[in-house]
């Protein structure tokens, strides 16, 4: 079995669903196959205004119960809503060795938590180094190379082909063919139901098998 993290870095929802991720890769590391992909927002997405920033950020820790609110410092108006930097690094990270949630927890921390810059290459590659232990020039240079933003591009094609609009999105996948899309959700039970569900069908169809073997050709 296999699921599918689509995300933005600093999304405010995937922030909040990253205790989940969590507690499934605890849970069932030895039986699944994790994988994150980035799904970058449209500009138009993203908050208009540190203001407005501020008011989704009330409103999601209202939601979440959360103890601190989320900094809005890391917002820059000047951008105009496109921010590629930290997304850049953190799937450039994967070209030296680090796959795992290192790294893009670290930026989203440095951005929520700290309200630093990340948004510019220089402080995304920088938070980024330390977190896992690179060089921060080399991972700035991959993180600009032509490879790195061609491949953030076609996973966020890949999320758009999904026809759903929210981060988070868990796509899981098992070996008997079935795919479940679950886009927008931060809370564990749906995922957990799902995924024993699954794991219940390919219990079944294997014990099938073992008894009848593989069908009767036509």
């Amino acid at each position: 079995m296999k699921i599918t993290y689509y995300l933005e870095v600093l999304s405010s929802w995937c922030h909040a669903a990253e205790p989940v991720w969590a507690d499934l890769k605890s849970a069932y590391g030895s039986r699944i196959e994790f994988e994150w992909k980035i799904a970058l927002m449209e500009p138009g997405d993203f908050p208009a205004s540190k203001a407005q920033c501020d008011w989704f950020y009330r409103r999601i820790g209202t939601i979440t119960r959360a103890r601190v609110m989320l900094n809005s410092g890391w917002f820059e108006p000047e951008r105009q809503g496109l921010y590629l930097a930290y997304n850049l690094v953190a799937e450039a990270g994967k070209d030296f060795g680090i796959a795992d949630d290192r790294i893009r927890l670290a930026l989203a921390k440095a951005g929520h938590g700290e309200g630093r810059k990340v948004a510019d290459m220089d402080q995304a590659a920088s938070v980024a180094a330390l977190a896992a232990g690179l060089d921060a020039g080399k991972l700035r240079a991959k993180a600009e190379s032509p490879e790195v933003l061609a491949r953030v591009k076609s996973t966020t094609a890949e999320f758009q082909a999904l026809q759903v609009g929210q981060r988070p999105t868990f796509v899981i996948e098992d070996a008997i063919g079935d795919k479940a899309v679950m886009s927008g959700l931060i809370v564990a039970p749906p995922l957990v139901a799902t995924i024993e569900a699954m794991f219940a069908d390919e219990a079944a169809y294997a014990s099938y098998g073992a008894h009848h073997g593989k069908p009767p050709a036509a």
